[in-house]
């Protein structure tokens, strides 16, 4: 029974810590993406990868700061990114088209 939890816990802490970085990954390939079918221009997807980049780095600060993310700052950077993600859903939606 011991193993079978802690097994549990290993996976759930695994999955939880590899949960950001697929995120970051999946919003990337959305802007690739964008830029692809000319939804994105240049300068909207340069944008859109600088703050993408920030929040990487913002996260990477947070862990060595104090040993690992505190709930509360992982709660802030989940809401940044779940602003970046609806930025980028806006940018790919709007009137402007690469030609």
């Amino acid at each position: 029974m011991k193993s079978l939890m802690s097994l549990v816990l290993l996976v759930s802490s695994v999955s939880f810590a590899a949960a950001p970085r697929v995120r970051a990954a999946n919003q990337q390939a959305r802007i690739s993406q964008g830029v692809r079918s000319g939804a994105l221009t240049g300068p909207e997807a340069a944008r859109l990868q600088a703050q993408q980049n920030q929040l990487d780095r913002q996260r990477v600060r947070d862990r060595i700061d104090g040993g690992g993310l505190t709930h509360a700052e992982a709660a802030r950077l989940d809401a940044k990114q779940d602003r970046l993600s609806r930025r980028i859903t806006v940018q790919k939606h709007d009137a402007q088209r690469r030609f």
